[in-house]
């Protein structure tokens, strides 16, 4: 359930993002096709920037884990028999008999010690090893998707009534996703709903008093 909590993160805040900025740039009395340029514009930009974000994160962690391998590849071929006491002790720590521990360290450092040491020792498995473009592309996707809700409301909206539908459309967006989101994390779902909703009523609604303050000075 992780992936699906960071989706919908990741779509939190393209809603949040892309509906500030549109309400921004309508508030400063742009026209209906100006504000659609704005708010694409944002989820272009947006999405790249987090694939890049999560992209170098995640990276830094696959380094990390590619070096603690690489050591811990080195403390095999030099020190077995202490490599073979340190993953015995762990599963005593586990709960195993001090034999049956011994026994179960060897047989699997027979069949595979790297592997074994790191998923017992380091806590690295091949299913959740950092995997950089994957999560790259999954959080661009999600940001792009969640982006695309208002400005949907946008394309479809008088831009006379823009400011009021594109506000609370975004809301029962978010608090859906907030709602979804805490039910991913195993929290309540109202309160989820109602904290994402708030930081994101709060949010644009600053921006779209920023856009007023420009559009009255302009």
């Amino acid at each position: 359930m992780g992936w699906l909590r960071a989706a919908v993160l990741g779509a939190n805040d393209g809603i949040v993002s892309t509906a500030s900025l549109v309400l921004g740039v309508a508030a400063a009395h742009a026209s209906g096709q100006n504000i659609l340029i704005a708010g694409i514009a944002g989820l272009v930009a947006g999405s790249m920037s987090m694939a890049a974000g999560e992209y170098v994160s995640v990276h830094s962690q696959a380094d990390s884990e590619r070096a603690e391998l690489e050591r811990e590849h080195h403390e095999l071929q030099t020190d077995v028999e202490g490599e073979h006491k340190e993953l015995a002790s762990i599963y005593v720590g586990r709960g195993l008999d001090p034999a049956l521990a011994r026994q179960v360290a060897e047989q699997l450092m027979a069949h595979d010690a790297l592997d074994a040491h790191a998923r017992d020792e380091l806590g690295i498995t091949e299913a959740f090893r950092a995997q950089p473009l994957q999560a790259a592309g999954a959080s661009a996707l999600s940001f792009a998707m969640g982006s695309a809700l208002p400005l949907l409301v946008v394309a479809l909206t008088p831009t006379a009534m823009l400011l009021p539908l594109v506000f609370a459309t975004s809301l029962v967006f978010l608090a859906a996703l907030g709602a979804l989101a805490a039910r991913a994390g195993g929290a309540k779902m109202g309160v989820g709903a109602m904290r994402i909703t708030f930081w994101g009523a709060l949010a644009m609604a600053i921006t779209a008093g920023v856009g007023m303050l420009f559009g009255v000075s302009g």
